[in-house]
């Protein structure tokens, strides 16, 4: 058995803490300098498993060489000091002498300018700021004595643009410091082998390493070849109690939106008899709500409650952080902004606000409370409307079985690659042979082809066919040694202001006159607020002075009603394997307590319709005042119901000249027209066959403007449009029109562009789940279909009805129109 340094296991005795088995195995693992990926529940230890392996290496293998050691990947900056504060309490309690920094966008100026001279031994970062650090030069010497790179959160980090960034820093870093030791660290994923081999590179397995030219000065000991990675699981099985908070009556036609908030005086109790509570929702707009109703019902709260979202400034954030931890709050209302790495002792609840629509996201938040490898790990359910409570039973199921979704990984993401070759030119330039090898052995440009890198050269040195006229997309240039370098440094600056994936809309900071930043707001919302208006934000009633440059001027208001920011991109479809429990879930019977109350919905569904088993698919048809519907109930979640909606409409048309407005939830959708719709006729003619998919798509929805949406993204990232230096970015709609211009450029002029291609794939396989739908087209072509005429809604049909008429009308119109059409179909 491998030694454990005397000092690592008398620290975790002073903590009173025991060393889990998974916890010793790491620390073996890394001993004997083996890589791998860490699979254990959350609030287990993992951090200390992989921090403790390197703390442990460091004592039996003791060297005199100075300089950075470790580096530590978060996907959160926010975490990032919390993690460096547990790591420096640990190498000052072993006795290593070691400093550990944090290194993010909120680090000050003083303390980057303090590690430009020299970076601690442990370095707590993220993607962004590792590639800040390999645009510096000399770059190759700030990492000559790396020996661990440990990706954190893994499966948050996997199947988003940030996950390629490092899966490029680590083709680098393993080609300067080839024994590098590569961990990764996941609580929730349900494709483990996969996600080990994105964060080790395709070339894992049995294979060697290139070093590159610049790198050889920087090598330590030990050749190129390196052992397959290890997989370590914890057999710690933290139990999660899941309850629901059952309505004591259940409408019969259920909709979505209303029901939570006349729950939320059930959670009263939960708060009292909790230390601390977290309740999670699944929007920011959503969180702001909440928060204002809690203290509307329980003003006592105040002072004891306190609000936490992305949007919030960071100084607000981490006075909430603080006070959590400190056991001064009795609740925070938060969204996904809490779900990671946090270790807040005082929480015993969780509340989970409507559905997560994801098994992992779900059990990620449940981890949040009861953060010790033996305690039970307690959730809520609240649900926001009656048929939630299905997919309540069917995350309980789920959880029970220990089933968690995969995080699919990205492929083929190129603007970050062509970022990546100028910040490798900005510093000390790079070969494009050697760095050809090195991308290629990342799992994202495994199948590059020396077509597609020859493209991307040309377009870092001359900016590619179109764009060869103008002067300042020639920002490489291609040295005689063959070398490719930046050499403008107006060129670098602006590549170093602008590195990184995270593209959003545009904000503006909301300040109050004469006060503080509160956070930030996006600009089409402060755009439609006039000097006066009123509007809730971080938990408090601001109204609207002015604007000044990108800064919302507000000052306090004692209005009690005004408007609520919401955010683009704020809502989540369902996961498909949640899809898939859910569908199962429909037919359980009413073993446990969330089906026994849905059964009159459920009762009134079977009068007129069915529902659905597994192995149907249940159409419903009918006429109303609006005109003739037809729903379907593929339950896919809202994205591949958006696209198969618009599929069906134009298969339909190609049959007979009709036209339809298209309305979705989760569960199904809507097909309305003002004239009778020939369903059985489609139905006939391969209506759901997934054969010409892509091409009936392409011609059924406006392709061009969502690629054009994607592109504006992707052209962010590649460099194409500069988002302005700090303090004066560029305004949204210039940013907007810059990019419409060069799609329109290139669409017309270049069709082959590399970004252009780039932007199609992930308007179909991103937004509209393309290959979900497909799979969705082939389960369906194995099912029953059930075709249905109720003669008038049914309660599976009534909440996409409802979110139709929410576009529409107002909040009180929509609420009197539904009562009016619930008393209606009672009647009938």
């Amino acid at each position: 058995m491998t030694k454990v340094a005397p000092p690592l296991t008398a620290w975790f005795e002073d903590q009173g803490w025991s060393a889990q088995p998974f916890q010793r195995e790491v620390w073996a693992h890394m001993a004997a300098g083996r890589s791998g990926l860490l699979n254990a529940p959350t609030g287990t230890g993992k951090t200390y498993a992989v921090w403790g392996g390197v703390v442990n290496h460091a004592l039996l293998h003791p060297s005199k060489a100075q300089g950075l050691k470790a580096i530590w990947i978060t996907p959160l900056r926010a975490l990032a000091g919390e993690i460096a504060e547990s790591a420096q309490r640990m190498c000052d309690g072993v006795g290593l002498g070691w400093k550990v920094g944090a290194r993010t966008g909120d680090t000050s100026t003083k303390e980057r300018a303090a590690q430009k001279k020299a970076l601690p031994q442990l370095l707590v970062t993220t993607p962004e700021s590792l590639h800040v650090l390999l645009a510096t030069k000399g770059y190759a010497d700030l990492f000559k004595h790396l020996d661990w790179f440990i990706a954190d959160e893994w499966h948050e980090l996997l199947g988003s643009k940030r996950g390629v960034q490092v899966e490029l820093a680590l083709s680098r870093l393993k080609a300067l410091r080839p024994q590098l030791g590569i961990w990764g660290i996941s609580a929730t994923i349900g494709n483990l082998e996969e996600a080990m081999t994105v964060v080790h590179g395709a070339d894992i397995v049995g294979g060697t390493r290139s070093v590159d030219p610049i790198a050889r000065r920087s090598l330590g000991e030990g050749g190129p070849g390196r052992p397959t990675p290890v997989l370590v699981r914890s057999t710690i099985r933290k139990p999660i109690e899941i309850r629901s908070i059952i309505p004591e009556a259940v409408e019969r036609y259920p909709w979505a939106g209303h029901l939570g908030l006349k729950l939320a005086h059930r959670l009263l109790p939960i708060i009292e008899q909790s230390t601390s509570t977290l309740i999670f929702t699944n929007t920011r707009a959503q969180s702001e709500i909440w928060y204002h109703h809690l203290l509307d019902i329980a003003p006592e709260l105040a002072g004891t409650i306190a609000l936490h979202h992305g949007s919030l400034d960071r100084d607000v954030r981490e006075w909430v952080e603080k006070a959590l931890d400190e056991g001064r709050l009795k609740a925070v209302v938060c969204t996904s902004s809490l779900d990671l790495g946090v270790d807040f002792r005082p929480v015993e609840s969780v509340v989970q606000v409507g559905g997560p629509k994801g098994v992992a996201r779900f059990v990620q938040r449940a981890g949040r409370s009861g953060h010790r490898p033996d305690a039970t790990s307690r959730i809520w359910f609240l649900p926001t409307h009656a048929l939630e409570l299905v997919e309540a039973a069917a995350l309980r199921q789920a959880a029970e079985e220990g089933s968690i979704e995969a995080r699919q990984p990205l492929f083929r993401c190129f603007d970050v690659l062509a970022q990546y070759l100028v910040t490798l030119a900005v510093s000390d330039g790079f070969s494009p042979a050697t760095l050809y090898d090195e991308v290629r052995s990342t799992w994202c440009f495994q199948d590059i082809t020396p077509e597609e890198w020859d493209w991307l050269l040309t377009f870092i040195t001359t900016g590619g066919k179109s764009l060869t006229a103008y002067e300042e997309f020639r920002k490489a240039v291609v040295d005689p040694d063959g070398m490719v370098r930046v050499y403008d440094r107006r060129i670098a600056l602006r590549h170093k202001l602008s590195i990184g994936t995270i593209v959003g809309s545009e904000s503006y900071a909301v300040k109050l006159i004469g006060g503080g930043r509160i956070g930030t707001v996006e600009e089409w919302f402060i755009n439609q607020l006039k000097p006066g208006d009123v509007f809730w934000f971080a938990g408090r009633s601001l109204e609207f002075v002015r604007v000044q440059g990108l800064v919302a001027q507000v000052r306090k208001s004692r209005e009690q009603k005004g408007k609520i920011p919401s955010w683009q991109g704020g809502r989540m479809p369902l996961t498909g394997y949640m899809a898939k429990v859910l569908r199962a879930q429909l037919n359980a019977g009413d073993g446990n307590a969330e089906m026994a109350a849905v059964q009159p919905i459920l009762a009134r569904q079977r009068e007129t319709s069915i529902v659905p088993t597994e192995d149907e698919l249940l159409i419903e048809r009918f006429e109303s005042r609006e005109g003739h519907h037809v729903v379907i109930y593929p339950f896919e979640g809202r994205l591949v119901h958006e696209a198969m909606g618009s599929l069906l409409a134009f298969r339909m048309s190609l049959l007979r000249p009709i036209t339809f407005s298209i309305a979705m939830n989760d569960y199904g959708f809507e097909l309305l027209s003002d004239q009778p719709i020939p369903i059985e006729e489609t139905l006939d003619n391969d209506l759901f066959s997934p054969q010409d998919l892509l091409s009936d798509l392409q011609r059924s929805l406006n392709a061009t403007e969502m690629a054009k949406r994607k592109f504006r993204d992707i052209a962010s990232i590649a460099g194409l449009v500069f988002k302005g230096m700090p303090g004066r970015p560029l305004k949204e709609r210039h940013m907007r029109a810059n990019s419409g211009l060069f799609f329109d450029v290139f669409r017309e002029h270049e069709p082959d562009h590399l970004l252009l291609r780039q932007a199609y794939d992930e308007a179909f396989n991103v937004q509209l789940e393309l290959p979900r739908m497909r799979e969705a087209l082939e389960r369906i072509g194995r099912q029953r279909i059930v075709l249905k005429d109720p003669g008038r809604f049914t309660p599976f049909a009534f909440p996409i009805l409802v979110d139709r008429l929410r576009e529409k009308l107002t909040s009180e119109q929509l609420e009197d129109r539904i009562r009016k059409m619930t008393e209606r179909l009672e009647k009938a």
